[in-house]
C-alpha cells in the first residue's frame, strides 16, 4: 500500500472571520472525511456599530479596535489557502459611510479582500451553521441570531432556508437608541420592545403561516441569555424558558443603570449592551408567542466554512441563483449558452497570458448566462437594467462586492466601455474584470446573429492588454465586419487596443 493520501482522506484547511457589528470572530478547522474539526477559535467585543458617530462614520477608535483584532487573528491565518478562506462583513460595515477606508486598512492588515454581505445573505449562512450543529434534528425549524447591528431570522428544514430575513435591530443600535444615558427602566425597556415588535411585523404573518416545531437561538445575545439563566437556577444552558426570560427582563430592570449589570454567567464586556439584546429577545417571544427556545452553538463563521466546503461544486449556492435569475426573466437559455461557450472558449486562449483564475472563469461564465435578463424590461439599454437586477436583487450565496462585478459584466457587455461602473469596483478586481469584459463583449459580438451553434472556431491573442482575434473567412460576413469595426472603435475610445484579420 503507497503512503499516498486519497481525495477521500485529504484533509483541507478552511478559515472564516466574521466582521460582526459587535463582535469579530475566527473560526479554523480542518475538513476531513465531511466533518469539520476546529483548529482555532477567537472571537473579541469590537463594537464597531456603537463606533459610528453622527455621520454615520466609523470614528478612529472604533478602526483602530478594529485593526489590532485582525492585527491578533492574521497569525492564525498562516498556512491557510486564499480560496479557503472568507472574511465577512456584516451590518455595521454595511452602513457605515467610510466602510472602504477601514476595508482597505484591514485587508493590508489581513492579506486577504474582505467581502460585505448583504442581511439576506447573512441569514442564509447563519442557518447554514445551526443546521449544520442541529443536523440530528428533523422538522421545521424558526432559527433566531441577534447580533449588534441586525436580527436574522430564517425559517428552514434540514439543510434547505425557506425563509430569510434581516431586521434592523441589534443591541449595540439599541443600546444607544433607548439606554443611551445609561438608565434602565420599565418605559424604556418598554420601548425597545415596542421597536423590536414593529419591525418583526413585518414578518410576523409570514413567518406564523409558514410554522415551526423547534424555536433555536444562536450566537452572542441568546448565548449569554441562555448562560445568564443557567447560573441562576432558573434552567440550563441549553434552554431558554418563556418565564426564565421574563424573570430575567425583571432583573436587569432592577439594576437601574448599564453600568450596575453584572450577573453570574454574563461576561463583563457583554454587560452594557445585554438589556438590549434581552429586550430584542423579548419582542421575538412575544411576536411569535414562544414558550421556549433552545441555544444551538453553530452561527455565521460556521456557516461561512460549510458554504465554502460547496463553492464551486454542483452544490454552489451561487449557481442556483444564476439558474435562479434566468427562469425569472425567461432568458433565452440556447442564446445564453452559445455565448458562455464562445467566452470561455476566448478565456482558455488568453488565460495564461492575462493570469485569470479559475473563479474569475466562473463569474465571466455565469454573466454570459445572464447578459440578457434586461430583455424582460425593455429592450432599450437593456445591459443597464440587466446590471441593475444583478446588483439590487437578494442572490444567494453572493457577496456585495460579488453581486457588484457580475453587475457590472453585464452592463459592460455592449455599446461604450463603462468606466465609471469599472471605477466602482474594489480597485484589486478592476485589471482583471476589465479583461473579462471584453471577453464577454466579443462572445456577444460573434453570437450577434443568434446562430445554431455556438461560434468557438477563432484564434484570440492577447499582447499585454492588446488583443488580435482570427476568424476563418467563412466567418467574416458583412454583418459580422460591421460589428467587429464598431467593436473595434468602442475598445479605443476606451484606450483599448482590438485587432482582426478581415
Amino acid at each position: 500500500m503507497s503512503g499516498k493520501s486519497t481525495a477521500k482522506d485529504a484533509t483541507r484547511r478552511l478559515a472564516a472571520i466574521d466582521l460582526g457589528s459587535n463582535s469579530f470572530h475566527l473560526l479554523v478547522a480542518n475538513h476531513r472525511d465531511g466533518q469539520l474539526q476546529v483548529v482555532a477559535k477567537m472571537g473579541e467585543k469590537v463594537q464597531l456599530a456603537a463606533g459610528l458617530d453622527g455621520g454615520e462614520n466609523f470614528t478612529p477608535a472604533a478602526m483602530e479596535r478594529a485593526l489590532a483584532c485582525l492585527e491578533r487573528f492574521a497569525p492564525f491565518l498562516s498556512g491557510v489557502a486564499p480560496h479557503d478562506m472568507r472574511i465577512v462583513g456584516t451590518n455595521a460595515l454595511r452602513a457605515a459611510r467610510n466602510a472602504r477606508v477601514l476595508i482597505d486598512h484591514a485587508e493590508a492588515v489581513i492579506g486577504h479582500p474582505i467581502e460585505i454581505i448583504g442581511g439576506r445573505e447573512e441569514a442564509r449562512l447563519i442557518y447554514l451553521g445551526a443546521a449544520h450543529a442541529l443536523a440530528e434534528v428533523h422538522g421545521r425549524r424558526l432559527i433566531v441570531d441577534i447580533g449588534g447591528g441586525s436580527t436574522e431570522l430564517i425559517i428552514g428544514e434540514d439543510f434547505e432556508p425557506q425563509a430569510l430575513e434581516s431586521l434592523h435591530m441589534g443591541c449595540v443600535v439599541y443600546t444607544g437608541m433607548f439606554f443611551a444615558n445609561g438608565e434602565i427602566s420599565e418605559k424604556r425597556f418598554r420601548r425597545a420592545e415596542l421597536a423590536a415588535l414593529s419591525e418583526l411585523a413585518n414578518i410576523q404573518r409570514q413567518y406564523r403561516q409558514l410554522g415551526w416545531q423547534d424555536p433555536i437561538g444562536s450566537s452572542g445575545t441568546i448565548k449569554a441569555a441562555a448562560a445568564v439563566i443557567a447560573a441562576s437556577g432558573d434552567g440550563d444552558a441549553s434552554v431558554i424558558e418563556r418565564e426564565a426570560l421574563w424573570n430575567l427582563r425583571k432583573k436587569l430592570i432592577g439594576f437601574g443603570q448599564l453600568d450596575k449589570v453584572a450577573m453570574e454567567g454574563l461576561k463583563e464586556d457583554r454587560a452594557k449592551v445585554f438589556p438590549a439584546g434581552v429586550a430584542i429577545l423579548c419582542a421575538v417571544f412575544e411576536a411569535f408567542d414562544l414558550e421556549r427556545m433552545r441555544y444551538s452553538d453553530g452561527a455565521l463563521r460556521e456557516g461561512v466554512l460549510y458554504d465554502l466546503i460547496g463553492r464551486n461544486t454542483p452544490e454552489d449556492s451561487r449557481r442556483h441563483s444564476v439558474e435562479l435569475m434566468m427562469r425569472r426573466y425567461s432568458v433565452d437559455g440556447a442564446q445564453a449558452e452559445h455565448v458562455a461557450r464562445s467566452a470561455l472558449e476566448a478565456f482558455a486562449q488568453v488565460k495564461e497570458a492575462w493570469e485569470l483564475s479559475d473563479e474569475q472563469r466562473l463569474f465571466l461564465y455565469w454573466a454570459a448566462q445572464l447578459h440578457e435578463i434586461g430583455l424582460a424590461i425593455s429592450h432599450s439599454q437593456f445591459h443597464r437594467h440587466g446590471a441593475y437586477l444583478l446588483e439590487y436583487s437578494d442572490l444567494t450565496g453572493f457577496s456585495r462586492p460579488e453581486q457588484q462585478a457580475l453587475a457590472f459584466l453585464v452592463r459592460a457587455h455592449r455599446r461604450k466601455f463603462p468606466h465609471k461602473e469599472l471605477e466602482a469596483l474594489p480597485e484589486a478586481m478592476q485589471p482583471s474584470y476589465r479583461r473579462l469584459a471584453r471577453l464577454l463583449r466579443l462572445a456577444v459580438m460573434l453570437n450577434h446573429a443568434r446562430p445554431e451553434q455556438p461560434i468557438t472556431d477563432f484564434q484570440l491573442h492577447a499582447d499585454g492588454d492588446a488583443l488580435h482575434l482570427v476568424l476563418p473567412k467563412s466567418r467574416l460576413h458583412p454583418l459580422l465586419l460591421n460589428d467587429l469595426e464598431q467593436e473595434a472603435d468602442y475598445q479605443r475610445a476606451a484606450g483599448l487596443a482590438l485587432s482582426y484579420d478581415a
